[in-house]
């Protein structure tokens, strides 16, 4: 977690190292009204003579980011609309009549005469002999079987399962908990600040201009020629011969049999059973319901709730403020090192209390509880009610009745017959054909060309240059620290509870019950049976019969008669017409446009800070804090802030009082002119 943090972190620190880090335009040392250098910074006004207070303020050169507008070269394009003429085939109808000859069925009617046959009912009286039964009533003794019940005590045992309830006690374990202070060690992770310095590369973008060639498709029309083929219809007559079906009649003779009707009169005996109504009394049992009260116990469980409070470890804790101090890295203007820096960072102090918490458990508990509820019952009751019953009584009755007969008879018949005939005939029909042609047609065919055009493009294109930057970054160091943790722990207890055990306990009983049984008896009844005796009876019946009778009638029929007719028709034939047409198109054209556009650019602003105790503990040479002689930086016994062996400030070469603006520049990020 703390590497990606610290991953994140080091691009920013970076980027706010380079531009605002300080940095001197001149570090020259020479006389007392010119700065002095010390840590990329320039300390003007006055001597570095005196070391007690304040030496003056110092010009501090930073880094800002400013917005500017530069001109720029850029390539648009601009739609265009041009337009181009082209050639187009169009078929044109053109609607020709022709003649033709068509043979057509044209019907006429004749007429003619047919026999046909009649037949004619007549009517005729026979008699017949027929055979009916005709009943008759016998009385005859019979013997059946009745079933008559008959009660019986009996006595039986069974065996009830009769509850039985037994107290036992049981043993259980149950684990306490108690709380246990312990020492746990943990891990810190304490940041430390570090200075770095990194060279990166950085992309300077320039605009440079570029011939480019590119295709433009120019359209080109060509004149074309082409031949087709196309059918010509003509009409030409054949013979053609054809089969007609001509009707012819034929008389024809044949005997069939016909079954003729008579019918006979009849009378015979019949029984009707004629119903009538008889009033009689019955008797019946109806169960009368009636409702009774009654009262039992039930056995409820509920749940009581029981108040009681228990002892709760709670974790908790509050963060706090801690100074520390750091040890700084720096030193100030005059090369002293800068005294340790006390940073304030925030940790969290645990803690752990013991509180007292309400519960709320439920214990179950049994309670016989009364109820009365409602039994519906029925008794029974006899009652008599008067009942219709419906009964038959036998009659005697006579009726008389036509039956119908059939006798066959042999006749003759005369019937026409009818036959079709094939006769060959010939008729002259118009057969339409076709014949090919050749015919030529011109029309016009659009190419596109390509062209290559040139044109001139700004290109954005980039250098690199190396550059440095000073940062800043953080690590992280653990540190082992030691705290005090309570821990809950359990330990088991054996507890004793009591509880009921039912048992069912089988207990013999004994009971008496009736059992009725069916007992066959024999019984006898006189009964009356219907029993019939064969009479021959006569009777008349009419038969009716039928007589042929020949007769005459017009018919009139259709015959299609063939006829040769003149008709015209049309014909389309479509012609080849070129047209012209204009069609628009769309063109994107490029063109150079120079346009403002806003760029970041990194530039140097001098600000005045004040200093104080900028000259304190410089070399042993001088007065009370001098800087070798006359506060110069000249001298052999080193120059004021920490620069090296008869030296200007910082690195500056050469063994003389030179000033170290001019150091040649061997040594990159000095701060000198020839430095930066």
């Amino acid at each position: 977690m703390i590497r990606k943090v610290l991953s994140g972190l080091l691009p920013a620190f970076a980027v706010a190292a380079m531009c605002t880090s300080t940095w001197a335009s001149d570090c020259a040392c020479g006389s007392g009204s010119e700065g002095v250098v010390e840590s990329g910074a320039v300390v003007s006004g006055g001597e570095c003579g005196g070391c007690a207070g304040s030496c003056g303020t110092k010009t501090v050169y930073q880094k800002q980011y400013v917005t500017e507008m530069k001109t720029v070269n850029s390539t648009e394009y601009t739609t265009e609309t041009r337009e181009r003429t082209y050639t187009v085939n169009k078929r044109v109808p053109r609607t020709e009549t022709k003649t033709r000859t068509v043979t057509v069925q044209v019907p006429e009617t004749r007429s003619k005469t047919v026999n046909y046959t009649v037949n004619k009912n007549v009517t005729e009286t026979k008699t017949a002999e027929y055979t009916v039964q005709v009943p008759y009533t016998e009385s005859v003794e019979q013997t059946y079987t009745v079933n008559v019940p008959v009660s019986e005590e009996k006595t039986s045992t069974y065996t009830v399962m009769v509850p039985k309830q037994e107290e036992k006690t049981s043993t259980y374990t149950v684990q306490v908990p108690y709380t246990e202070q312990v020492e746990q060690t943990y891990t810190v992770m304490t940041s430390v600040p570090e200075e770095k310095t990194s060279t990166y590369s950085v992309q300077v973008p320039y605009t440079e201009s570029v011939e480019q060639t590119y295709t433009v498709n120019v359209p080109v029309q060509e004149e074309k020629t082409s031949t087709y083929s196309v059918q010509v219809p003509y009409t030409e007559s054949v013979e053609q011969t054809y089969t007609v079906m001509v009707p012819v009649s034929e008389e024809k003779t044949s005997t069939y049999s016909v079954q003729v009707p008579y019918t006979e009169e009849k009378v015979s005996t019949y029984s009707v059973s004629v119903p009538y109504t008889e009033q009689v009394e019955q008797t019946y049992t109806v169960n009368v319901p009636y409702t009774e009260e009654m009262t039992g116990s039930r056995t409820v469980q509920k749940r009581v709730p029981v108040q009681s409070s228990k002892t709760v470890q709670v974790r908790g804790g509050h963060w706090t403020t801690e100074q520390v101090e750091v040890a700084s890295a720096g030193t100030d203007a005059c090369g002293c090192p800068c005294p340790p820096k006390t940073c304030c960072k925030r940790v969290w102090v645990p803690t752990c209390e013991t509180k007292e918490v309400p519960v709320t458990t439920y214990q179950c508990t049994t309670e016989e509880v009364p109820y009365s509820y409602t039994v519906t019952k029925c008794r029974q009751e006899q009652r008599s009610r008067m009942v219709n019953v419906s009964r038959t009584r036998t009659e005697e009755r006579t009726r008389t009745y036509s039956v119908t007969k059939y006798r066959p008879e042999e006749r003759t018949r005369t019937y026409t017959v009818t036959k079709m005939v094939p006769e060959q005939k010939s008729r002259s029909v118009n057969v339409t054909k076709y014949r090919s042609e050749e015919r030529t047609r011109n029309y016009t065919v659009t190419k596109m060309v390509p062209e290559t055009k040139t044109r001139s493009v700004n290109v954005t294109k980039y250098r690199s240059e190396e550059r440095t930057r000073t940062y800043t970054v953080t690590k992280c160091v653990p540190e082992t620290k030691t705290r005090s943790v309570s821990v809950t722990k359990y330990r088991p207890e054996e507890r004793t509870r009591n509880y009921t055990v039912t048992t069912m306990v089988p207990e013999e009983r004994t009971r008496t019950y009736t059992v009725t049984k069916m007992v066959p008896e024999q019984k006898s009844r006189s009964v009356n049976v219907t029993k019939y005796r064969t009479e021959s009876k006569t009777r008349e019946y009419t038969v009716t019969r039928c007589v042929p009778e020949t007769m005459t009638k017009e018919v009139s029929y259709t015959v299609m008669v063939p006829q040769q007719k003149e008709e015209s028709y049309t014909v389309t034939v479509y012609d080849c017409v070129p047209e012209t047409k204009t069609q628009s198109y769309t063109v994107r054209v490029p063109h150079t446009v120079t346009k403002e556009v806003p760029v970041q650019k990194c530039v140097t602003v001098a600000v005045e800070v004040p200093v104080e105790n900028a000259c304190g503990g410089c070399g042993d040479a001088g007065s009370a804090g001098g800087c070798g002689a006359a506060g110069g930086c000249g001298g052999d016994a080193g120059a004021c802030g920490g620069c090296g062996e008869a030296s200007a400030c910082d690195s500056c070469g050469g063994a003389s009082a030179a000033a170290c603006g001019e150091c040649g520049g061997r040594r990159r990020g000095c701060g000198c002119r020839r430095c930066k």
